[in-house]
């Protein structure tokens, strides 16, 4: 017991402060990722609901593509592909060397596919919404922008809150795919200290029990997101 401790410990006899910070890391990852996936999954939805075809027809091409292909495979799409592409660009101007971070392109791949996902979700629950009620706000002289803002957002919010916060809890696991181009998340300081001290079963063991943990507080403040979002509905 005291081997576990003295290898789960801070300093320089144990991996406690390496897993710490892969924790920041795969936190911050996520998190990052978030309000990208969000902002491009609510525009898709809009083009998919508008009614100029090649609009609709973009936005259903984007999400068959990134709903279809593995995560892994877009990650090393972003990363490797990416990185060649600039390398090409920046040929053109003279002899320069780019290198794409690890971060950034895991952030680009996950919110991709987050974002093909939620656009589903989103336009679900705009489907949801009543078409009186953008009648309504018409009506009261509101404009596209007002009506979007006061009446449509607050109740989309609700709607698709559920959805989202399973996309948001398969997000967070999601990072670990990036781990194997080189990002120090969890999964790879734990990999890295199991190979070390030959101790793989303690430290996977603990990364399971660390993302259960992120599990459970982001599932308490879903709960409460949840909470607030219903705060105007009438009890039945």
């Amino acid at each position: 017991m005291n081997e576990i401790f003295t290898l789960l410990s801070f300093g320089d006899m144990g991996w406690g402060d390496e897993i710490a910070l892969g924790v920041v890391m795969t936190v911050s990852l996520a998190l990052a990722s978030l309000p990208i996936g969000l902002l491009l999954g609510f525009l898709l939805a809009l083009a998919k609901k508008s009614e100029e075809p090649s609009l609709r027809a973009a936005a259903n091409i984007y999400t068959t593509i990134f709903r279809g292909l593995p995560e892994l495979l877009t990650l090393f799409l972003v990363y490797y592909g990416g990185q060649i592409l600039i390398q090409q660009v920046l040929a053109l101007f003279g002899e320069f060397y780019f290198e794409v971070n690890a971060f950034l392109a895991g952030m680009i791949a996950l919110s991709l596919v987050f974002s093909s996902y939620a656009s589903e979700a989103f336009l679900s629950a705009f489907r949801a919404i009543n078409k009186g009620q953008y009648e309504g706000a018409n009506a009261l002289g509101l404009g596209y922008v007002q009506t979007m803002r006061l009446v449509i957002l607050p109740q989309l919010v609700r709607l698709s809150l559920p959805a989202l916060s399973n996309l948001w809890l398969i997000l967070l696991k999601e990072t670990s795919l990036v781990s194997i181009i080189g990002l120090a998340d969890i999964i790879r300081y734990s990999n890295m200290a199991a190979r070390t001290t030959k101790e793989p079963f303690l430290f996977f063991a603990v990364a399971c029990a660390i993302y259960l943990v992120l599990a459970i507080i982001s599932s308490g403040g879903i709960s409460r997101l949840d909470a607030w979002a219903k705060r105007g509905e009438t009890p039945r």
